[in-house]
């Protein structure tokens, strides 16, 4: 939803600094995955330090793709590699913040952290195997800059329970959306 409203917006208020600091693209994707994946190890045991690590991945997150237009060094691979790697990021949160409720005696959190992590990871295969059958898919209200802020918010203040819950339905719900959205596109094409 963030992505199909604002897409890359960043780009021209970034275009300066990634332009001095030109960089491998590739590079700033694995080090956003090497920061997002210390959030998932942080998660564990300090939610407030995962939650700042996980914007601080969600930076870099931002910054790979800005630089790779702004510098024009876009490339398949790179697009592939971003999305490899944006899923073990969130499956890594989303098994960080399930071992956080698990040593808390909170059971309840791990089955909401292990039913959300099916349902973001359900959001992308539902967009991939779309567009490997030709049809679109950028629909739903939980993408992952959703997730990503979202997941910041309740580890930054606390209210973790409340913020999965909320992400367990629109993650479902996104995938319900897009299933939706297929059938849709694809009876249109019949």
């Amino acid at each position: 939803m963030l992505s199909g409203r604002f897409g890359h917006f960043l780009d021209r208020p970034l275009s300066s600094l990634v332009r001095k600091i030109d960089i491998n693209p590739n590079l700033l994707t694995v080090t956003g995955f090497l920061i997002t994946t210390a959030a998932a190890i942080a998660l564990s045991r300090d939610l407030f330090m995962g939650g700042a690590l996980i914007l601080l991945g969600g930076a870099f997150d931002v910054l790979d793709g800005t630089a790779a237009r702004v510098n024009d060094r876009t490339t398949r691979f790179g697009a592939f590699l971003d999305s490899v790697l944006d899923r073990y990021s969130d499956a890594f949160l989303f098994l960080g913040l399930s071992w956080y409720f698990y040593k808390s005696d909170a059971p309840e959190g791990v089955i909401l952290s292990l039913g959300t992590m099916v349902g973001a990871l359900l959001i992308s295969y539902t967009r991939a195997r779309a567009e490997g059958l030709g049809q679109a898919c950028r629909t739903g209200l939980m993408e992952r800059p959703e997730r990503v802020i979202l997941m910041a918010f309740g580890a930054l203040t606390g209210w973790i329970v409340p913020v999965m819950w909320v992400m367990l339905v629109l993650t479902h719900a996104t995938v319900l959306q897009r299933v939706h959205h297929v059938w849709r596109g694809m009876r249109r094409s019949n």
